[in-house]
């Protein structure tokens, strides 16, 4: 097997196994918050939004940081940093015994994560370009997976195990990660001096850096109509279903797993194509297609039917993020790719946090419909802006590309 595909493996369980950590405690947060001693049920939810979002958003502040690590010191050095530092931190949630020391670890979480934007430049760098479209959409799957996985496991696990014991599993899956990273990921890391320019060199060096601008965007609006739908997914499933229902939350799980799930069977299917027709072309469509497909959610009138769109959805989601990293890959010098993953990984976490808020406001103010409508037009509009960004490199004149020797930009 290549090197890079070895390596492709061994970090898409590491990508997993650290999604899943991150999320793994969203089902029973408010009930460990309450073994903790908070009783009150507004203190409660306040405690449980700080705790949840404090990772995230420490996480979108580090990931620069540790993608300028990673061109100094190099991506496996990085990966075993946030694998052991996040199993540490973990099992130390499982000894707590006050709320503010919890929150205090998940934001030490978020400061010490970066698994993920390593193991992106790691692969991106490796992998030829002929399939790093393939590569990428496979390891999109086990992000996507350890999202999709981590609360229905930590829910099951919480009944079957403990509360605490869950923190003490996630744990030693970070650390199963940590130490098959050390003993089977392989880099041959060569520093280059350009990794310690600051930042504003740092876009100097790129040759498109409105691109790389767009794509940053990009990435922080389809988290943000990702996870739109999260805060009002329950209620919504409620309202189909004409009231109270015996399963209503095992329906609204699978309403939200089932966009994950086609998202992981699509991935590198979608990756493959893309190596074939471009990047461009694929996040085009998926970005099309995800945006139409939002419209019809507001009028579903059972929750079968809100599933079979989300699930189409799902679909034309998996070639977005991977097509996203291909096209920051072929347009980052090595030097420096690793900051420039950093900061799309950033504006990822911040779009987490930014769905989040802005389903649950907008459902507040202007009914949950009104949700999937603004999330569509912020697609759609989305979609124009990269198809506008892209069109000089897609279409130079005949003159340039007679000058250059070039059949057309990559």
């Amino acid at each position: 097997m290549p090197l890079w595909k070895r390596n492709l493996f061994i970090v898409w369980f590491g990508c997993f196994a650290t999604t899943s950590g991150m999320s793994l405690i969203m089902p029973f947060l408010p009930l460990y918050i309450e073994q903790l001693g908070i009783r009150d049920t507004a203190a409660v939810e306040q405690w449980a939004g700080i705790t949840f979002g404090a990772t995230f958003l420490m996480s979108a502040i580090v990931s620069p940081l540790w993608g300028k690590l990673a061109d100094l010191k190099g991506r496996k050095l990085m990966l075993l940093r946030a694998s052991l530092g996040m199993a540490i931190i973990c099992t130390a949630m499982g000894f707590v015994q006050h709320v503010w020391q919890l929150a205090a670890l998940r934001f030490l979480m978020g400061a010490v994560s970066g698994y993920i934007a390593a193991a992106i430049t790691l692969v991106a760098t490796q992998t030829p370009r002929e399939q790093s479209g393939w590569a990428l959409g496979t390891l999109n799957t086990g992000t996507v997976g350890g999202s999709l996985v981590g609360p229905l496991l930590g829910g099951y696990l919480a009944d079957v195990i403990g509360l605490r014991n869950v923190f003490y599993f996630t744990g030693l899956m970070m650390f199963i990660a940590f130490i098959i990273t050390l003993l089977f990921v392989r880099e041959q890391f060569t520093p280059n001096p350009r990794a310690q320019l600051p930042r504003r060199e740092v876009w100097k060096l790129l040759p498109n850096p409105r691109l790389i601008w767009a794509m940053m965007i990009t990435t922080f609006i389809l988290q943000l109509a990702n996870m739109s739908i999260q805060p009002i997914v329950t209620v919504y499933v409620k309202i189909l279903l004409g009231g109270n229902h015996p399963h209503i939350a095992l329906i609204a799980g699978t309403v939200v797993a089932t966009a994950g799930i086609a998202n992981v069977l699509a991935a590198p299917w979608l990756g493959r194509l893309s190596d074939r027709v471009g990047p461009h072309r694929v996040l085009l469509v998926c970005l099309i297609i995800t945006g139409i497909l939002f419209i019809p959610q507001a009028f579903v009138h059972t929750p079968w039917q809100l599933m079979g769109l989300r699930f189409l959805m799902g679909l034309a989601m998996a070639g977005q993020l991977p097509s996203i990293n291909a096209i920051v890959r072929k347009n980052a010098p090595g030097s420096v790719s690793g900051r420039v993953f950093g900061y799309n990984q950033s504006a990822q976490y911040l779009g987490n946090i930014g769905g989040s808020v802005m389903g649950g406001q907008m459902a507040a103010y202007f009914g949950i419909r009104s949700v999937f409508f603004s999330t569509s037009l912020l697609l759609l509009l989305n979609a124009l802006w990269v198809y506008w960004v892209h069109r000089p490199r897609t279409r130079p004149s005949r003159v340039v590309r007679e000058a250059t020797g070039e059949g057309g930009a990559h």
